[in-house]
C-alpha cells in the first residue's frame, strides 16, 4: 500500500523509458518501504529456462529446443555439444592457481548447469574430487561469509524452534532420500564455524550423486546453527550465522530432537540422516540415541573404520595371512566409551545392531576386532587381544586400568608398562602400525627402522589429517623401510620413487565408502543400519582392489573407478539389509550390482519436446 492508502497495484501505469513495457506489477512504481509481490514464471521456458540449473543446458540446447521454448536471441548462435563444454570448463578450470578459485567456479556451475557440474566431477574425480572436497573446502567453510552467493540447502536456527516441521516444508523437492546435517562446531580439523559450515553437507552430498549415484533432487543439505563460540566469527560482520554463543544441554538437544522427529514426519522412516562433523560428545549422543529409531550413519566414526578395515582386509594379500593372524599397534587411544557402548547395545539392541564406534583409534580397533571375531567365530573380547594401543602416557596396560578412562579399558592387556611408541613397537612386535593421534612426525625413522627390522612388508598407516599432521610422508615409510613398507595415508600424497621404483601411496579417503553406503541403503530400503553392514562395505571395498594396483603397493583400487566401486560396495551393503531382515523395498532385485548401477543418477543432458 502507499502512503496514501492506495495499493501500488491500483496506481497509475506508467511506461518504461523509452515506451518500455508497462508495470504490470507494481515494483517500479513502488517505493522501498512498500511490499511488492516476488512474481515468477511457472513455465520452464525462455529465459527462466537459462536460469533453471536442473534443466539449463546452455549452448548445448539444439535448434529445435531454441524454437520450441522461446530462446532464440537469448543464446549465442554456436551450439555446443556436452563434451565440448566440459572440455572447455576444464581448460578454464586449470588456469586458476588458486584452489579456492576453483572451488568457486565449481560451485557457480553447480548453481547455474547441474548435468554439466557432475559430468565434469564424474568423468574428472580424481583430479576435482580435492577442489569440490576436502582439503579445498575447509578454506571455502572459513571464509564462507565473504564468497556467499546464493544460499544452498537448509538453515535451521534456534529461530525456528518450534517450526521445523514448516521449514522442512519450504524445501522445494519432496522425496528427499539423504540428509547430510552438520552444526558446524568441528569442521575438519579446523574446529568451530558455526553456520559456515554448510559447505560440508553441500560437499559431501555432491559426493553423494557423483560417486554414489544418488540424484541431486534427492539430497539435502542442512545445517543446525545453534551460534558458535568461534570469536573471530562473533565479531565479523560478514558472518552469516547467529552471532550468540552455542547453546548447549537441554536447549540443544531439544532443537536436534525436534529436527529429527521433523524428518521422520515428513520424508518417512527409509530417509538416510547422515551426522558430519559434530563435535564429538555430540556426535556419540546423537547417533547412540537415535540409531534405534532412525536410518542414521555418521562418516566420521563410522566410515572411517569401514574404509581402514578395507585397507586392511585388501593388504592381507600383499602380506599374508589372515586378520587374526596379525598384530596391531595404534598410536592415538580415541575418544569414546566402549563398555557403555557395548551396554547399550546389550540391552537396548540384542540383535546387534550399530552404535557409534569411537572416534579414531578405538573406533577402528572395534571393527577390526568385530571382522575377526566374525571369521574366527571367536568372542569380541578375545579378538581384541590382537590389538594394541598407545596413548599419551604409552603402552595401554592392565596396571592402568584404575587411572584408565572407560573406553580404553577393553584394550588393556597384560604387559609391563612402557612409556614411548618405539618401546612398544620393539616389545609388541606389530605387523601393522596405524596412527590416529593428530601429532604429526611421530612415525620417527627409529619407529620405522624398527617395524622393518621384524616385518618383511610392514604395514604402516598414517592416518591423521591434515598433511602437516600425518604421522609420516609416503617418502619417508618408504625410504625409511628401504622400499618395504605398504603404506597408505588419511591425507593425499605424491607418488614415491625409490632405487629406480615408482610407489603410489593409498589413501584411506572417506569418499569410497559412505556413497557406496548410502547406496545400499536406498535401494534395499533399509530402516536402520547395522554393524555388519559396515564390514560388508569392507569387504566390497577390499575386493576392488586389482593385481595391477597391488603392483604398486596399492591397498585402495584408483578412484576414476569410483561409480562400479559404489555399486559394488551398495550390492553387498543392500545384500545384508536383506539377509538381516532390514531392508523394506520388496521384491529383492535377483542381481543387486545392476540394480545398483541402473539406479545411479546420470548427468548427461535430456533433450526437450
Amino acid at each position: 500500500m502507499a502512503s496514501n492508502g492506495v495499493s501500488v497495484l491500483d496506481m497509475e501505469k506508467k511506461s518504461g523509458v523509452g515506451g518500455g513495457v508497462e508495470d504490470v506489477y507494481g515494483e517500479d512504481s513502488a517505493t522501498e518501504d512498500q511490499l511488492v509481490t516476488p512474481w515468477t514464471v511457472s513455465v520452464a521456458s525462455g529465459y527462466t529456462l537459462l536460469r533453471d540449473p536442473h534443466h539449463n543446458k546452455g549452448l548445448a540446447f539444439s535448434e529445435k529446443e531454441r524454437d520450441a521454448h522461446y530462446l532464440r536471441g537469448l543464446l549465442p548462435p554456436a551450439v555446443l555439444d556436452q563434451d565440448l563444454q566440459e572440455k572447455r570448463l576444464m581448460h578454464n578450470l586449470r588456469q586458476y592457481e588458486v584452489p579456492l578459485q576453483r572451488y568457486m567456479a565449481m560451485m557457480d556451475l553447480q548453481e547455474r548447469n547441474e548435468r554439466l557440474f557432475y559430468k565434469l566431477l564424474i568423468d574428472n574425480v580424481e583430479e576435482l574430487l580435492p577442489v569440490v572436497y576436502t582439503p579445498t573446502v575447509g578454506e571455502a567453510c572459513q571464509k564462507y561469509g565473504s564468497i556467499f552467493r546464493r544460499p544452498q540447502g537448509l538453515y535451521i536456527s534456534l529461530k525456528e524452534k518450534g517450526k521445523i516441521l514448516e521449514v522442512l516444508k519450504n524445501w522445494p523437492e519432496r522425496s528427499i532420500q539423504v540428509i547430510v546435517v552438520t552444526d558446524g562446531e568441528r569442521i575438519l580439523g579446523l574446529g568451530d564455524l558455526g553456520c559456515q559450515g554448510m559447505g560440508i553437507p553441500v560437499g559431501k552430498l555432491s559426493l553423494y550423486t557423483a560417486l554414489g549415484g544418488l540424484r541431486p533432487s534427492a539430497c539435502l543439505p542442512v545445517t543446525i546453527d545453534v551460534g558458535t563460540n568461534n570469536e573471530q566469527l562473533l565479531k565479523d560482520e560478514f558472518y552469516i550465522g547467529l552471532k550468540q554463543r552455542r547453546a548447549t544441554g537441554r536447549e540443544y538437544a531439544e532443537l536436534l530432537h525436534e529436527f529429527m522427529c521433523a524428518v521422520k514426519q515428513n520424508y518417512g522412516e527409509k530417509v538416510l540422516i547422515q551426522f558430519e562433523d559434530f563435535a564429538n560428545h555430540n556426535a556419540f549422543e546423537l547417533l547412540s540415541k537415535y540409531s534405534g529409531t532412525h536410518l542414521v550413519f555418521n562418516d566420521d566414526i563410522q566410515g572411517t573404520a569401514s574404509v581402514v578395515l578395507a585397507g586392511l582386509i585388501a593388504a592381507l594379500k600383499l602380506v599374508g595371512g589372515s586378520l587374526a593372524e596379525h598384530t596391531f599397534l595404534f598410536l592415538g587411544a580415541g575418544e569414546w566409551d566402549v563398555p557403555t557402548l557395548a551396554q547399550y547395545r546389550l540391552k537396548h539392541f540384542p540383535w546387534r545392531l550399530s552404535l557409534p564406534y569411537q572416534f579414531a583409534g578405538t573406533g577402528i580397533a572395534e571393527l577390526i576386532a568385530l571382522e575377526i571375531s566374525k571369521q574366527t567365530k571367536a568372542p569380541l573380547e578375545e579378538a581384541r587381544k590382537k590389538i594394541w594401543l598407545v596413548d599419551s602416557k604409552g603402552l595401554i596396560v592392565h596396571s592402568r586400568m584404575e587411572s584408565l578412562q572407560h573406553f580404553k579399558k577393553p584394550w588393556a592387556h597384560e604387559h609391563k608398562p612402557i612409556s614411548s611408541l618405539l618401546d612398544a613397537v620393539k616389545s609388541i612386535k606389530p605387523t601393522v602400525l596405524i596412527g590416529s593421534s593428530g601429532v604429526g612426525k611421530t612415525f620417527t625413522k627409529e619407529v620405522v627402522e624398527a617395524m622393518t627390522a621384524f616385518n618383511k612388508k610392514p604395514l604402516i598407516l598414517a592416518l591423521s589429517n591434515p598433511t602437516s599432521q600425518s604421522e609420516c610422508t609416503a617418502e619417508e615409510a618408504y625410504t625409511w623401510s628401504k622400499g618395504r613398507a605398504i603404506f597408505a595415508s588419511g591425507s593425499p600424497f605424491d607418488p614415491v620413487e625409490y632405487n629406480g621404483k615408482l610407489f603410489v601411496p593409498g589413501q584411506a579417503n572417506n569418499a569410497y565408502i559412505f556413497p557406496g553406503f548410502g547406496l545400499g541403503l536406498i535401494i534395499s530400503g533399509a530402516i536402520r543400519v547395522h554393524d555388519d553392514m559396515l564390514l560388508a562395505a569392507s569387504e566390497a571395498l577390499a575386493a576392488q582392489v586389482t593385481q595391477e594396483n597391488y603392483d604398486k603397493g596399492l591397498i585402495y583400487p584408483p578412484f576414476r573407478d569410483i561409480r562400479k566401486i559404489s555399486a559394488h560396495i551398495a550390492a553387498n551393503v543392500a545384500a545384508k539389509a536383506y539377509q538381516l531382515g532390514l531392508a523394506s523395498r520388496l521384491p529383492r532385485p535377483q542381481n543387486l550390482f545392476q540394480y545398483a548401477e541402473s539406479c545411479m543418477y546420470s548427468p548427461l543432458y535430456r533433450s526437450y519436446r
